[in-house]
């Protein structure tokens, strides 16, 4: 008799299965915080077994990694549509930074990206993937900077590695705000941003 993990599992039923519980998961790291959710806390959130969740996932690290690695990839879908259209990169990303402000201003889905932060305090595991995350964030923007409609791709790699990190700064500091201040709007916070990054988008004199 084969082991039960060995079995033939339907690909489309298997990556249901695990969306299932990803989003299981990140509703009770929003409520309980990282230890506060056990993986019996997960399983009964996503009305599955223990045991059948560790037929996709590890550990609560798997879990997060797989987060992780879904946020990476609305990141990189976002990224793929400023590239296909048309015009300057300037005007593309001034356009659809409204998409950012969102992202990180939405409480709600960013909550588990402030557990994942504050994990990564303590959990060097956790902490190399977040670094790995930023990393390769960080080389997509660098890509869309140094394309050729890009007005600052001939800048140094110093200056355009300062200019990503700032902005990065600037778009995660968002959430602190909203958290902080849940009064703050979109609009009135691209009152101010959408000049300040035009400026780190252009070249300085």
């Amino acid at each position: 008799m084969k082991p039960k993990n060995k079995r033939h599992i339907d690909p489309a039923l298997a990556e249901a299965r695990r969306n299932q519980v990803l989003t299981a998961a990140a509703e009770c790291f929003r409520r309980k915080g990282f230890h506060g959710a056990g993986m019996a806390e997960i399983s009964k959130t996503a009305g599955m077994s223990a045991g059948h969740i560790y037929n996709y996932f590890d550990s609560k690290e798997a879990i997060i990694e797989s987060i992780i690695e879904k946020d990476m990839e609305e990141m990189f879908s976002i990224f793929q549509e400023f590239e296909e259209q048309p015009g300057d990169i300037l005007t593309v990303l001034l356009n659809g930074l409204n998409v950012g402000v969102q992202r990180h201003m939405d409480t709600g889905e960013c909550a588990v990206d402030l557990e994942m932060l504050a994990e990564a305090g303590r959990n060097n595991k956790v902490a190399t993937l977040l670094r790995d995350a930023d990393t390769k964030a960080r080389n997509r923007m660098r890509q869309l900077l140094m394309s050729e409609r890009s007005v600052i791709k001939e800048i140094s790699a110093i200056e355009l590695e300062s200019r990503i990190n700032v902005i990065f700064s600037v778009m995660a500091g968002l959430l602190l705000r909203k958290v902080l201040y849940p009064e703050l709007t979109e609009e009135t916070v691209l009152i101010a941003l959408r000049p300040a990054i035009k400026t780190l988008l252009m070249p300085f004199e």
